[in-house]
């Protein structure tokens, strides 16, 4: 079977897809980048990622069918708007795309590590992936990746090469500009201080006292550590990734605060639009990836908070 030693990174403009991509080439990987450029924004994340190819999403399978194979796939294109309720787009973009990109990768015997996420969890309080009584979606984004985690696990046991899903908890850091309404509270609340000198957050709800809801903020070179150990390693399975600890929104804003040197927190009512459908506590359970050998520690939102910061102000 002819293959090459390209890397294909799906997604590779958007957020944590581009530091994957900076990641690979910094290693001197051949990369080609999948995606939907339609927001033209989002090629600034890929002006330093001395790229090999660009490929439109919409022609990217057709393509790998007539080429030879791929050194291995790095499957981080979604819609990632867990707010959309379209359900048919939502499948169709993330879960019918994965399963023909999954084929096509078991079929040529093509190491494939894929993005699912925390939201397949939803409201639940036990965060284990082989758990499926924990695996309660509040929304159609949850659903969708939900969907094709058991797909995966449906294909895992005959498959003849690496497949890896990484269930992302909440991912921050730079390159999320282009995400407007779906970047991380981290962006936000920079943002927010940076203009107005006030931190906005939710206040009393689900139990929880005003900014006291909490999640597992991850960094996302944390993220890019853990996707290029599975390569090297070939390990598969389903996997959390996040810290392991969460921490509150305040504890965020707090956090932001002192790197700006200034700012206040002011508490807003929770949004009608979202009851039903938020994720109020995320924790990663890492039983599965430390027993599976990765034993990096992990950044907590006291240092990854202003890392984070620090390479915004250099424009990195």
């Amino acid at each position: 079977m002819t293959r090459s030693e390209m890397i294909v990174v799906t997604g590779g403009a958007g957020f944590i897809g581009s530091h994957i991509v900076r990641a690979l080439c910094g290693r001197g990987e051949d990369v080609v980048v999948v995606d939907d450029l339609t927001d033209g924004r989002k090629f600034r994340n890929l002006v330093d990622s001395d790229i090999a190819d660009y490929w439109d999403k919409d022609h990217a399978l057709e393509r790998l069918r007539k080429g030879p194979a791929p050194r291995a796939v790095f499957h981080e294109g979604a819609c990632a708007v867990t707010t959309e309720w379209n359900g048919r787009y939502m499948m169709d973009a993330n879960y019918r795309y994965s399963c023909e990109l999954l084929e096509y990768c078991l079929e040529k015997r093509v190491p494939l590590i894929y993005a699912s996420s925390a939201a397949v969890y939803g409201k639940s309080r036990r965060f284990i992936e082989n758990d499926p009584s924990a695996e309660r979606p509040l929304n159609v984004y949850g659903y969708s990746k939900l969907l094709f985690d058991r797909y995966v696990r449906r294909r895992l046991p005959d498959a003849r090469s690496q497949v890896a899903g990484l269930r992302y908890f909440n991912v921050y850091g730079p390159g999320e500009a282009h995400k407007e309404r779906m970047a991380s509270i981290v962006h936000h609340l920079h943002r927010q201080i940076a203009a107005e000198g006030e931190a906005r957050l939710f206040g009393e709800f689900d139990g929880f006292g005003p900014g006291e809801q909490r999640r597992d903020f991850v960094y996302v070179e944390d993220v890019v550590r853990v996707n290029l150990w599975l390569l090297d390693r070939g390990v598969s399975g389903i996997f959390n990734v996040g810290t392991g600890q969460s921490a509150s929104f305040n504890d965020v804003a707090r956090a932001v605060i002192r790197w700006h040197g200034r700012g206040t927190i002011r508490y807003i009512p929770f949004p009608d639009d979202l009851a039903g459908s938020y994720q109020s506590f995320t924790e990663a359970d890492l039983g599965a990836l430390r027993r599976a050998g990765y034993d990096a520690p992990f950044v907590g939102v006291e240092a990854g908070v202003p890392a984070c910061l620090d390479a915004l102000a250099r424009g990195s």
